[in-house]
């Protein structure tokens, strides 16, 4: 028989994070830490500099422009200009899967390019040696679309990528060159980067294909990058229920697939933090409401579903979307059967980028989990709150660095989508476009909601409530397993999922039980534990 847990009163466990640290530093701190009440979201500190001194688990502006954005493309040839540590760090670490259509396609995701630049380009420049390597990768790989992304070194030394790549452009003629300015110092996350890769695809991309394809319910999928596979899971229930995908921002996507993303019906957003720029700035311009899904969790899956078949308005794609949902609800709601004797009543922490946090909620709810802290890594404040608050958002100097497109309608390709009536009237149906209510509404009272969490924050929230599983990043992995607490890589999944959609739901259900039944955990002593338990003593020759 199983013994309720105890714990402290939520304001007392905050009070206990705080209380290590210096005056100025627990202030600070305190408006990131939240105590939820989904009634009265509160406002909550975010997209601020981390405190110097603190672990944090962000990431830099290049590795949101390059590693999370545009990586996933597998025919644009990415360059990294720059040392060649800031290549590796971005080749292959997020596990994005794609699969070219044919053997002859392109496919350079496999691929590391980089110029490699050494002392002497630092000190002399570094100009002359990225036109050396687009004419070099122009020559063996005959690309459609090099991009040249900037890392720390070349932001210093002020190396012109931008002029670099008009002149290639001009000079290949059939290979579109551009670049993007995402010194990893840029902005105080890897947020910025997302923002300035969003720009350079609308600048250089977005537009360059009027072609209107085929297919009746046209969209594209905004902010899903494929991990594990979740894109294939994804465009099955799309091909199943008959709807078109013309494009995905950026998962399995294609560079031609980009330059016509502009011409379908509607836009899904899933990452709102990383993609909202292209869905704002592509209504703008060429009419296209944008909608928040979430594909994650077998009734959220089904719930979004329906949200498209309710925008389209078309009785045939209804029918055709219950006929799928009824069929794989009834194989997740077997898994879930089999699964949640084994998890329910169990805790669960979620400290993850993107929507993810709030995403994984849902399955844990659906496995009877309750989240008890969940936080992001690089979020803004309308991605806890709701953007209803984006017009109190205060824009500070480092918002400032990141270019603000200045977009208005085309005077041949706007048309709205929708009419003022027709939108209404989906709201009034529940189906809001251009919305995000945040992550705040959906938790529970007196949940804890962090942003940018501490290393120390984490391991004495795991101190005090000993959570089931931990949802974090490679860099928290070891140090929480340590602690004898399982850790869920939601970054790239460890080697699971997909996650997303119906199958993704029943993965997710089978990887989490096996995580949380297992006693292994139990029985880890983490090497400070032990190294106390054979009480060592420290000994030392001095040398006079």
């Amino acid at each position: 028989m199983s013994v309720a847990r105890q714990y402290p009163a939520p304001s007392e466990v905050k009070e206990e994070l705080l209380k290590k640290y210096p005056t100025k530093v627990a202030k600070k701190r305190s408006k990131s830490i939240v105590l939820n009440d989904p009634d009265q979201p509160k406002e909550i500190q975010a997209n601020i500099r981390t405190v110097p001194g603190i672990i944090t688990q962000r990431g830099c502006c290049y590795a949101g422009c390059k590693g999370v954005v545009l990586g996933p493309t597998r025919d644009i040839l990415n360059i990294v200009h720059g040392p060649i540590g800031c290549s590796y760090y971005a080749w292959l670490t997020r596990r994005n899967q794609t699969k070219p259509e044919t053997a002859e396609e392109a496919n350079y995701v496999p691929y590391c390019f980089s110029t490699d630049m050494q002392e002497d380009h630092v000190v002399f420049g570094g100009e002359k040696k990225l036109t050396k390597a687009i004419e070099e990768a122009y020559e063996i790989f005959k690309p459609k679309a090099i991009a040249i992304h900037s890392t720390c070194p070349v932001g210093l030394i002020g190396d012109d990528v931008h002029a670099v790549a008009r002149a290639m452009t001009a000079k290949l003629e059939d290979c579109n060159v551009f670049g993007f300015s995402c010194e990893g110092y840029k902005g105080v996350s890897q947020s910025a980067g997302h923002h300035i890769a969003n720009n350079g695809l609308f600048k250089h991309v977005v537009g360059k294909d009027n072609t209107v394809r085929e297919g009746k319910f046209r969209i594209n999928l905004l902010g899903e990058y494929n991990i594990g596979g979740d894109s294939f899971e994804l465009e099955r229930l799309f091909e199943e229920c008959g709807i078109t995908l013309v494009s995905t921002y950026s998962g399995n996507s294609t560079y031609l697939d980009l330059m016509n993303s502009h011409m379908v019906d509607l836009n899904l957003v899933m990452c709102h933090r990383s993609i909202n720029y292209i869905g704002e700035m592509m209504e703008t311009k060429y009419g296209v409401p944008w909608l928040k899904v979430n594909f994650i969790g077998a009734e959220s899956t089904a719930k979004s579903l329906r949200k498209m078949a309710e925008y389209f308005g078309d009785e045939e794609l209804k029918a055709k979307v219950e006929e799928v949902c009824e069929r794989e609800l009834a194989k997740t709601t077997a898994a879930l059967a089999a699964s949640k004797p084994k998890t329910e009543g169990k805790l669960a922490m979620l400290f993850v980028g993107g929507s993810r946090a709030h995403h994984y909620q849902e399955l844990f709810k659906e496995l009877g989990m309750k989240t008890i802290a969940a936080g992001y890594e690089f979020a803004h404040r309308d991605d806890y709150e709701g953007r209803e608050i984006i017009p109190n958002i205060k824009i500070d100097a480092d918002s400032k660095n990141i270019e603000e497109l200045k977009i208005k309608p085309d005077e041949e390709l706007y048309k709205p989508r929708k009419t003022a009536e027709e939108i209404e009237a989906l709201k009034a149906k529940g189906v809001e476009l251009g919305e995000y209510k945040g992550m705040m509404p959906d938790m529970a009272e007196h949940t804890f909601v962090i942003d940018d969490i501490s290393q120390y924050e984490s391991e004495k929230l795991i101190e005090i409530y000993k959570p089931d599983v931990f949802c974090a990043g490679v860099k928290e992995k070891y140090v929480i397993q340590k602690m004898g607490i399982p850790l869920k890589q939601l970054h790239s999944y460890d080697y699971g999922g997909p996650y997303a959609g119906f199958e993704g739901a029943i993965n997710f259900y089978k990887d989490i039980e096996r995580m949380v039944s297992s006693r292994i955990w139990k029985l880890i002593d983490a090497p400070w534990e032990k190294a106390k338990k054979e009480q060592p003593e420290l000994t030392a020759t001095y040398v006079a």
